[in-house]
C-alpha cells in the first residue's frame, strides 16, 4: 500500500514538473508530431490523475493515470500529424513533399429549406514561391 502510494505521489510529481517545460516553434512535421504526443502525454496523465479521485481505493487504480498518459501520447500524436500536413502534395522551394491531406469536413445545405449534408474537403496541391 504505501509502494502504490509512493509511485503515485512520484508520478504526479514527474507530470507535474515537466508541465512546467519550455516549449519552441516547431521547424518540421516530426517536431510537431513529437511536441504535440508530448503535452498529449502529460494531459492525459494529468485526466488519469483527476479520475482517481472518484475510485473508492485510489492506490489501487494507478494504472488510471499510465491509461490517460498513453491515450494523451496517442491522441496528441495523431493531432500534430494531421496539423503539419496540408495537402496530398506539396511544392516549396523546389522540393516535391507528399503526405496525408488535412480532412476538413464541412456542413453545407443547397437551398434554404432542403437537407443539410456534410461536404468533406482536402487539398490535392499547395505551392508557396
Amino acid at each position: 500500500m504505501i509502494k502504490r502510494m509512493a509511485k503515485l505521489l512520484l508520478t504526479v510529481t514527474l507530470i507535474s514538473s515537466l508541465a512546467a517545460a519550455p516549449c519552441s516553434a516547431a521547424e518540421s512535421a516530426f517536431q510537431e508530431a513529437f511536441s504535440n504526443a508530448f503535452y498529449g502525454g502529460l494531459l492525459g496523465g494529468l485526466a488519469g490523475t483527476a479520475l482517481l479521485v472518484f475510485a473508492n481505493k485510489p492506490a489501487d487504480h494507478v494504472n488510471y493515470i499510465y491509461y490517460g498518459a498513453a491515450g494523451g501520447v496517442l491522441v496528441g500524436a495523431a493531432f500534430g500529424l494531421a496539423k503539419s500536413s496540408k495537402s496530398l502534395v506539396s511544392i516549396e522551394n523546389g522540393n516535391v513533399k507528399v503526405a496525408m491531406p488535412t480532412i476538413k469536413p464541412e456542413l453545407q445545405r443547397t437551398d434554404a429549406k432542403g437537407p443539410v449534408g456534410l461536404l468533406v474537403k482536402a487539398d490535392l496541391l499547395s505551392a508557396s514561391f
